[in-house]
């Protein structure tokens, strides 16, 4: 591990109010003593109280470069569990980057992405699913995954993977100390406890795996694609969810060419929004491009949307995009309902296992509602983060799903009645696939690939 100081500028490098230049390392305090003054002249910073705060200059040998507040804390007790200064300077581009300049100058280095965080995990004070936790927050598109994630970065994660460590663990030392001293440690019976372990551990973990898809959804939102025939109202519905005209809308059936995509944020929930073109049969070469562009967009979407013009009978075109998602997630709205209606909806929903809405968007009617719909159908209703941690991580779940294979070999071998000794070896491979969640056993290599993913400064 590296140890020498390193700085980076902790904030956006803006014309802001406030920038911050943080230091960690052993050099830390000699440095800020060196470019330091306080206004009056006589104090050291380094001989001050940890986690304090102290008003005075940043100086270039004789020349003051800014007026600061410059807040110190002393190792252990710091984010990285080094010496850590961190220099509130005014926002400005100019002075911020002389201030990291002159610290640079005088001994540090330039930190690398996330190398104060991957300091703080070396130094034992997080552990890596922590780590990967801050650079979440920061990434967080919505209020649940932020939630989410300062669960995990207050150790829920941790605390779930260490308790199933640790009953794995005391199975692996019971068989090992039987097969050391028979005479003293039986197996007899032993079968019995081991499968109530098994059992309860990987309940454990299928849950934990099967809401991961919950997780996904949470960090990265639900890829939503729009459908429908031209003029059914598609680009009026996104138009109504962002909030904004993102979308021309006309009376001309096929304005909508190409896709148009979008991120909206529905109650704490992401979806990641594509209007695409009306789906029907045409000669037009350029519509039947962006046709043949929705119907691809469709069969990868998390969540179809197909808005009908209820105004307007049920056609061939209205048949054919209900034959293409079918065996999709999707919702039926059926739009215009403040127009006389000629489609009867219990006949849409014979023809469909969809839920079936009935909204107007001109009169912005029945969007509560798809907004319900849309949280019932991926979340099952409200999330609960008080105390559940939704896994967001794929490495993590990858994991997951290789502890969980190891355990079912183990319950395998003692149902084939194998010896005891292969017990022991799968559920080694468990407790260590647990590990590297966590960060025990994990080499160099993916250590610096997770903490390339972080913003500078952090």
């Amino acid at each position: 591990m590296k140890t020498d100081t390193i700085a980076a500028i902790a904030t956006g490098l803006s014309n802001a109010g406030i920038s911050i230049i943080r230091i960690s390392g052993n050099e830390a305090f000699h440095i800020i003593d060196r470019i330091y003054r306080s206004k009056k002249g006589n104090k050291i910073l380094s001989k001050e109280n940890t986690h304090t705060i102290h008003y005075g200059y940043i100086v270039d040998q004789d020349v003051v470069v800014d007026e600061v507040m410059v807040s110190i804390m002393k190792a252990p007790s710091t984010y990285t569990r080094e010496d850590v200064v961190e220099i509130n300077c005014h926002g400005g581009i100019v002075v911020t980057t002389k201030i990291l300049e002159l610290v640079i100058k005088n001994g540090a280095r330039i930190a690398e992405p996330g190398e104060f965080t991957k300091r703080a995990f070396l130094n034992g004070r997080i552990d890596l699913s922590q780590a990967e936790a801050v650079c979440d927050i920061i990434q967080a598109k919505n209020e649940l995954a932020l939630k989410n994630s300062i669960n995990q970065l207050r150790g829920g994660e941790y605390e779930i993977i260490n308790y199933l460590r640790e009953t794995i663990l005391r199975d692996i030392a019971y068989i090992e100390a039987a097969l050391d001293d028979p005479e003293h440690i039986s197996l007899d019976g032993f079968n019995q406890t081991l499968f109530e372990n098994l059992e309860n551990e990987m309940q454990l973990l299928k849950k934990l795996i099967q809401d991961s898809k919950n997780g996904k959804i949470i960090k990265e939102g639900i890829k939503t694609v729009i459908v429908g025939k031209p003029n059914a109202g598609k680009s009026s519905l996104l138009n109504r969810l962002v909030g904004e005209e993102r979308a021309i809308v006309t009376e001309i059936a096929g304005t909508t060419r190409d896709t148009l995509e979008e991120t909206i944020n529905l109650n704490g929930i992401t979806l990641n929004i594509i209007d695409t073109a009306g789906i029907r049969k045409t000669e037009d070469v350029i519509e039947k491009m962006g046709v043949e562009k929705a119907v691809k967009f469709a069969s990868d979407a998390d969540l179809i949307i197909n808005v009908i013009d209820s105004s307007t009978e049920l056609d061939e075109d209205d048949e054919e995009i209900l034959e293409l998602i079918k065996d999709k997630k999707a919702i039926i709205l059926l739009n215009k309902s403040d127009l006389d209606s000629k489609i009867n909806k219990d006949l849409i929903k014979e023809k469909t296992k969809h839920p079936v809405i009935t909204i107007s968007i001109k009169k912005n009617t029945g969007i509560d509602e798809l907004e319900n719909q849309i949280k019932d159908m991926f979340f099952q209703g409200e999330i609960s983060l008080h105390e559940d941690i939704y896994i967001t991580n794929e490495r993590h779940k990858e994991e997951l799903n290789n502890a969980l294979q190891s355990l079912k070999l183990v319950k395998q071998s003692a149902l084939d009645g194998m010896p005891e000794d292969f017990y022991s070896i799968d559920l080694m491979n468990a407790y260590e696939a647990l590990g590297r969640i966590i960060g025990e056993n994990v080499d160099e290599d993916l250590v610096n690939m997770i903490f390339k993913e972080f913003c500078m400064g952090k």
